[in-house]
C-alpha cells in the first residue's frame, strides 16, 4: 500500500512505464515511473504497528479532565489498542471554536481503520451521555434593542 502522485491504493504491478495501483475502493490507477520515481511517497506495508491520530475538538466550558477520563477509559478498553507505547492524550490547543485535544494511540498495522472507527463511535456516543459536545462551527447572534 503506497500513497504517491495523490493517489493511495496497494501496487499491483509495476510495469516499464507505468505502476498500477488498486484504491481501496477498487479503482485501478496508473502512475507514470518517471514522475513516481522523483516524488515524495508513503509506504504503510513496512512497519508493523502505526499510529492512530485523532483531533476532538469539545466546546468551550466543557471539563476537559471529564473528557480525558471518557477518552481513556475508551482506549483501555479497546483490545486493539496497544499499551507500549502508551496512548496519550493532552489538550493541544484553545483555537476559535474548541478547545482542541489531541490522542495518539499505537495499533497493529492491520487494525489501524477498525481501531480508528471504533474509537471514533464509542467518542461519540460516550461524550453525549457524559454531556460533553463535540464542537462545532456556529455562530452566536445577539439581539439589542436600540434607544
Amino acid at each position: 500500500m503506497i500513497e504517491a502522485q495523490g493517489y493511495t491504493g496497494a501496487v499491483k504491478e509495476i510495469q516499464i512505464f507505468v505502476t498500477i495501483l488498486t484504491t481501496p475502493d477498487n479503482k485501478t490507477v496508473l502512475i507514470p515511473n518517471g514522475p513516481l520515481a522523483t516524488c515524495t511517497s508513503i509506504t504503510y506495508a513496512t512497519q508493523h504497528t502505526g499510529r492512530v491520530n485523532w483531533a476532538i475538538g469539545i466546546a468551550y466550558g466543557d471539563d476537559p479532565d471529564k473528557a480525558y477520563e471518557v477518552i481513556n477509559k475508551l482506549i483501555a478498553a479497546d483490545d486493539k489498542i496497544l499499551k507500549d507505547p502508551e496512548p496519550f492524550v493532552a489538550l493541544s490547543a484553545l483555537a476559535d471554536r474548541a478547545v482542541n485535544i489531541v490522542v495518539r494511540a499505537w495499533v497493529y498495522a492491520r487494525d489501524y481503520w477498525s481501531g480508528f472507527f471504533k474509537i471514533n463511535v464509542g467518542l461519540s456516543c460516550s461524550f453525549g451521555k457524559e454531556s460533553l459536545s463535540i464542537s462545532f462551527p456556529q455562530i452566536d447572534v445577539h439581539v439589542r434593542k436600540a434607544d
